[in-house]
């Protein structure tokens, strides 16, 4: 494919995922300021509102400055006007970067990875300039370089990845492709390390987050009550509950985040001095969402087996990287080397066969540890490499589900990146290396000639 229309549809790929994600926040406020507000709507407001929820969920900040007349109405001390708006509905992110990773991979098939990327990203970063130029408002301020940088972040680093991914695997040419070839020519069982970090992590960040989400699931059942409670104090109609429930929907995601970081052992905040984790929870006011009616009040000792969740996730990565283990069968890492032909060898056994002689065979030699045991170093280096990547993706999860929802006490809420990276890389590098430097026994070669025909009298 051209690398002109690989350059078209890249940023006929971002202009799509930016218009989608730009429509997801625009619709439900449409709906609210039709069927809510009425004739009373202000519609210059509609866009600098949707534009904030859509930077928002780009993980970009925002400076909440409430009107002084609305603080007196609403009986709310000037002091709670102005403050930061940070943790991001991640569903938008999530969208944006699956979105993106699509888009680099077709570039990558297309030999054109870097025409993609490139491209994608420098469109994406150009509609979220357009945003931040025509939303601008009093109440919600981004600043300019996070209005910018962030949403092209969000597009650039997956596609950025996926296209790497692509290339290691399927390229023919290029310059990853060289680098593959190169680590692939090596031996000692360093070959296939980077493939299999890559492997294993990406089983064990997958396992996480269906543990995330199981986690949410079984506490939105057990405490369905007070979250329904919290639904109806809030007091409002279908299209209120409707708009909020789209609210939290988009919170799903960053909700998840949390869930892993409950399994895993630190946990999470709602506030300043408070935690939610198995060890113990300790709460102080806890705001209105629904949602947050699944937060448990009080949690148990018994909690703390969670943590070999985690773990079984590490062995299950392990398993199928050790699956994928070879073990080498010289001492330099290399194949056995197959004897070439020798035609007046095989000319006499010919004979030896045609007269019925029997052939004395002798038998197989024992293995030797010292050619047929598989090298640990790089074992190690696999383990150690899917448990600080998976640790590393796991604390940067902590940190986009992380931030600031109001003022005071509230702008700490979520869990910490170091703590959860540290408790997830642990819990990984134990179950992993269960199963990865266990050594493998070699199997028994079947005996030929005379010691099987020995065998079978002694058995006999």
């Amino acid at each position: 494919m051209h690398r002109l229309v690989v350059a078209l549809l890249a940023a006929f790929d971002a202009a799509v995922a930016a218009a989608v994600g730009l429509a997801a926040a625009l619709a439900p406020l449409t709906v609210l300021f039709v069927f809510g507000l009425g004739e009373g709507a202000d519609w210059r407001a509609l866009w600098p509102a949707g534009a904030s929820v859509w930077q928002l969920g780009h993980l970009v900040s925002l400076e909440i400055s409430l009107p002084g007349e609305f603080l007196a109405d609403a009986g709310i001390d000037a002091d709670a006007g102005t403050f930061v708006l940070s943790l991001a509905p991640l569903a938008f992110t999530v969208f944006t970067a699956v979105f993106a990773a699509r888009s680099a991979i077709r570039a990558s098939r297309a030999d054109a990875w870097a025409t993609g990327v490139v491209t994608g990203s420098l469109v994406f970063a150009a509609i979220a300039s357009a945003v931040w130029v025509t939303s601008g408002n009093e109440v919600a301020t981004p600043a300019a370089w996070q209005a910018i940088a962030l949403p092209a972040a969000v597009f650039a680093v997956p596609a950025l990845v996926a296209a790497a991914v692509t290339e290691w695997s399927e390229a023919g040419a290029g310059l990853v492709a060289r680098l593959r070839d190169r680590v692939e020519a090596s031996g000692n069982g360093w070959a296939h390390a980077p493939a299999l970090i890559a492997r294993g992590t990406a089983v064990a960040v997958a396992g996480l987050v269906g543990l995330g989400g199981a986690a949410v699931t079984v506490s939105l059942v057990a405490r369905g009550a007070e979250v329904i409670a919290l639904f109806q104090s809030a007091h409002v109609d279908a299209l209120g509950a409707a708009v909020m429930t789209l609210g939290q929907l988009a919170y799903l995601p960053t909700l998840v985040v949390w869930g892993i970081a409950f399994i895993a052992g630190p946990g999470f905040a709602l506030g300043t001095g408070t935690a939610v984790s198995p060890a113990g929870t300790q709460l102080g006011i806890v705001p209105g969402i629904p949602v947050l009616g699944a937060v448990p009040e009080t949690t148990s000792t018994f909690l703390l087996l969670l943590v070999l969740l985690p773990v079984g996730v590490g062995v299950l990565a392990g398993w199928v990287v050790r699956s994928r283990m070879v073990a080498p069968r010289t001492v330099a890492g290399e194949p056995a080397p197959v004897p070439a032909s020798d035609p007046e060898r095989d000319a006499a056994l010919a004979a030896l066969l045609a007269t019925g002689a029997p052939v004395e065979v002798a038998p197989a030699p024992e293995p030797d540890a010292a050619t047929d045991a598989e090298p640990v170093v790089p074992r190690v280096v696999v383990t150690l490499g899917i448990a600080v990547a998976t640790g590393a993706i796991a604390a940067l999860f902590a940190w986009i589900a992380s931030g600031s929802v109001g003022p005071g006490r509230l702008a700490e809420v979520g869990p910490a990146p170091g703590a959860v990276a540290l408790a997830v890389g642990l819990e990984v590098l134990v179950g992993a290396a269960i199963l990865i430097l266990s050594p493998v026994r070699a199997p028994r070669r079947p005996l030929t000639g005379t010691a099987a025909r020995g065998s079978a009298e002694a058995d006999g």
